[in-house]
C-alpha cells in the first residue's frame, strides 16, 4: 500500500486530551477523510443522476419505445 504523510497543527489542550483518552489520531483522521471522500462521491453521483434524469426527461416517451423496440430486433 503506497501512502502518504498527512500533517495537522491542533491545539496543545487538545493533544493532552487525546492523549488522557488514548486516541490514535491516525485512525480518526482516516476514517473521517474517507467518511468525507465517500460523502463528496456521493453528492457528486447525486447531481450526475439528476442531471441525467433531467436529460431523459427532455426525450420523448414515443422515442424511447421506439429505440427499445429497435434494440430488441437487432438482437
Amino acid at each position: 500500500m503506497n501512502s502518504v504523510t498527512v500533517s495537522v497543527r491542533i491545539s496543545k489542550e487538545l493533544k493532552e486530551r487525546v492523549e488522557r483518552y488514548g486516541i490514535r489520531i491516525s485512525d480518526v483522521v482516516r476514517r473521517a477523510l474517507e467518511e468525507e471522500v465517500e460523502k463528496r462521491e456521493l453528492e457528486e453521483v447525486a447531481v450526475a443522476a439528476r442531471e441525467l434524469g433531467e436529460l431523459f426527461a427532455k426525450i420523448p416517451v414515443e422515442e424511447v419505445v421506439s429505440l427499445i423496440k429497435e434494440a430488441r430486433r437487432l438482437r
